[in-house]
């Protein structure tokens, strides 16, 4: 099955159950009983001191700024409002997010923005510096830039050609990952089992008409099928939503009313209430474009504190 295959069938339902599947190895988090509706973020201001910005479906989809976003940030900025993105986008490393984001229109430096594939690294550091990390990640990952060895798995079905050698295994972005590759990555553990970490929890991400399967996926299918206590970092886990936090109280000090905004139940609003934020979902662009979300919220128990249509 190529790429293409493998996510032509998959949809917001699709996705939807695959989270809920998965859903006992997330953070637990309280909800409020109902969310509150709202126009989009400037009516949900006054709310909040920091807004935390998931990037697909609320700043851009695709390669393309959603319209008016630059603008509704300017403003929230105007008001003394605080802003950060918080991205499970893990493929290219933070100097590379950043230079895409300016390409769209964004004014964020570098301290505006946090990166799952961040927090994984950090998390590499308790390794022996002998490891060698073997990594699913495209070519474009600029793996050069991480601080420890690495054999790119992607490159390559066979067992022999680091699958079996490396000390531990890295997932960052799974372009051109196929279930050939998942095989061979699978049945390496089952016989040898190691550290597993992942720089991107997402199980899909939203693309033109489909959705793609990201790390997120093949990681909860190695748990499954291997019984490793599969590492994540990214939303809805703990360690990003403290670097954000550390950032905040380095500058406004404790106490700010954080708001984490996003389109999708399962990693944006979860990840936000088991931090202690309050939470706003996107409705219009990402995951549930489209779609009726207060019957994926009323399932899932997930329930943000507001729903905007658009940021």
């Amino acid at each position: 099955m190529n790429p293409s295959q493998a996510r032509a069938f998959e949809d917001a339902p699709w996705a939807f159950d695959r989270y809920e599947a998965v859903r006992e190895r997330t953070p637990p988090a309280r909800y409020p009983v109902a969310p509150q509706h709202a126009e989009n973020l400037g009516a949900v201001a006054d709310h909040f001191d920091v807004f935390v910005l998931d990037a697909y479906g609320v700043l851009n989809v695709g390669e393309e700024a959603i319209p008016g976003v630059a603008d509704r940030i300017a403003d929230l900025r105007a008001r003394g409002k605080r802003i950060f993105v918080l991205t499970n986008g893990a493929t290219f490393d933070a100097e590379q997010a950043l230079a895409k984001y300016h390409r769209m229109g964004f004014s964020f430096d570098a301290r505006d923005v946090v990166a799952s594939r961040d927090a994984a690294t950090t998390a590499l550091a308790r390794f022996p510096p002998s490891f060698n990390w073997g990594v699913m990640a495209p070519e474009v990952s600029r793996l050069d830039k991480l601080p420890v060895t690495t054999t790119r798995l992607t490159a390559s079905h066979v067992r022999s050609d680091g699958y079996d050698t490396v000390d531990g295994i890295l997932l960052v972005g799974s372009r051109n990952w196929t279930e050939r590759h998942q095989q061979t990555l699978v049945a390496s553990l089952i016989d040898n089992p190691r550290p597993v970490i992942v720089a991107n929890p997402d199980l899909v991400a939203p693309l033109e008409g489909m959705l793609s399967r990201e790390p997120g996926y093949f990681a909860h299918d190695i748990a499954d099928r291997t019984g490793i206590d599969v590492e994540f970092h990214g939303k809805p886990f703990p360690s990003v939503f403290e670097a954000i936090v550390a950032r905040v109280d380095s500058g406004w000090g404790t106490g700010a009313r954080i708001a984490m905004v996003g389109d999708t139940l399962h990693t944006d609003i979860l990840g936000g209430a088991a931090a202690g934020w309050g939470t706003v979902l996107v409705s219009g662009f990402g995951l549930f474009r489209g779609r009726n979300v207060m019957t994926y919220i009323e399932k899932s128990g997930i329930v943000p504190d507001f729903v905007v249509p658009k940021p």
